[in-house]
């Protein structure tokens, strides 16, 4: 459970934006979007190969 302790006087606006960054620093919501529909191992290990390849020309293209 995530506690944001708000000071007397603090804008709600900058509490609501460090609860945010907490989560996202968490993983919650990206965990969230993944469990939404089950993706095999195999396709999983493929798009993070595609992605380190993707990754890697870029690097090659930059130098």
């Amino acid at each position: 459970m995530i506690v944001i302790p708000v000071k007397d006087g603090e804008n709600i606006e900058r509490a609501l934006k460090r609860f945010k960054r907490k989560i996202e620093k968490t993983g919650v919501v990206k965990e969230l979007r993944l469990r939404q529909a089950f993706e095999k191992p195999s396709i999983t290990r493929r798009t993070e190969i595609k992605k380190a390849i993707y990754i890697e020309d870029l690097q090659r293209t930059e130098e």
